[in-house]
Order: C-alpha cells, then sequence, then structure tokens
C-alpha cells in the first residue's frame, strides 16, 4: 500500500513538471501568431501562421510583434530602428546612422512596382507625422511593414515600447510550402 501511494505521489509530481514544461514552452517559446492584414506583404500574408519567442530581444531588421497602438491587436512589423538610431530614406535606400542599408527582404516588392514611384516615400524621423525627433528614443524601437505603401507603422502611430514587445517571429509553420526559419 505504501509502495503503491508513493507510486501515485511519484507520477503525479512527474506530470505537474511535464505540465509546467509545456507552458513555458507554450508562453515563451513557441507562441503562435497569425498574420493579420497586408502590411507585411509579399514576405508574410494574412492567415499566415508563425512562432515567435518572447525569449530574446529584437534586433535590427527582426520581424516583432507588438499589440497596435490603434486597436491594440497584435500585428508584427520588421524591426529597422534601435534606441539612439537616426533614420532616413532617401530615393528608396535606407539609411540608418548615415550608413546605407541594403533591405533585401524587399526585392520582391520593388520588382512588383509598376509605376516610377519609389516602394517607399522619402522621410526622416524629423519628418515623420507622429512624434518627430532627430533619434529613436531609449526604450523604443521604429518598426516598418515590408509592404511600404500601405503599411500603418512607425511613420504614422510613432515609436513602439520596448516592453510593448509580445516576441520575435522566428518559424513559419503555415502554409506548408513556405515552412520554415525565418
Amino acid at each position: 500500500m505504501v509502495k503503491n501511494r508513493a507510486t501515485i505521489v511519484q507520477t503525479i509530481v512527474q506530470f505537474t513538471v511535464i505540465l509546467l514544461f509545456v507552458l513555458f514552452l507554450r508562453k515563451f517559446v513557441l507562441t503562435p501568431v497569425e498574420v493579420i492584414g497586408i502590411s507585411m506583404e509579399p514576405n508574410y500574408h494574412e492567415t499566415d501562421r508563425l512562432w515567435q519567442t518572447s525569449l530574446v530581444s529584437p534586433k535590427r531588421f527582426d520581424v516583432a510583434t507588438f499589440p497596435s497602438p490603434r486597436n491594440g491587436k497584435r500585428i508584427l512589423k520588421r524591426v529597422i530602428g534601435l534606441p539612439g538610431d537616426t533614420i532616413r530614406m532617401e530615393n528608396d535606400q535606407l539609411y540608418i546612422n548615415d550608413k546605407k542599408y541594403d533591405e533585401p527582404y524587399l526585392d520582391k516588392a520593388k520588382a512588383s512596382v509598376n509605376d516610377d514611384a519609389p516602394l517607399t516615400a522619402d522621410f526622416s524621423l524629423e519628418t515623420i507625422q507622429v512624434g518627430a525627433t532627430t533619434k529613436v528614443p531609449e526604450g523604443k524601437y521604429f518598426v516598418l511593414g515590408d509592404n511600404r505603401r500601405v503599411a500603418d507603422d512607425s511613420r504614422y502611430f510613432g515609436f513602439v515600447d520596448q516592453e510593448s514587445i509580445a516576441g520575435v517571429v522566428y518559424f513559419r509553420y503555415y502554409p506548408l510550402n513556405k515552412i520554415g526559419l525565418q
């Protein structure tokens, strides 16, 4: 009887540890995200399914998720500016801290432009609609959507607080023909 009781307690403890581990993974490592809207096309399409992790801080050009300043729904955008950076776009060329940066993730979008207008209109932090400043403030990020002509991003709603970042996208699991690390 005592041996039977010990086996039951051991099984309950093991089950509890496994459950806590699964909950940890679900909360911090394998958090599912669904793409909503067209602001990240052609790289991410509406209803794409992704996994994000909240165990890492976003780096430049990572795709991060956060609540929309407009309606609170979780959205994803590409992190372009880190705290202390200066950002400007001239003739479809990104400059961060006065250094040119290529954006190879925009090649498809640029190739599909049918007019003479640039994919990304010229701007600088001083000329954006919200919170014009010379540098990305401490504790904030500057984010852009990949579909630059229609994206609602930091050019329009301002900087994103570091605390608001829910996670960094690292894996696409749907659609199946695009499955893989991001």
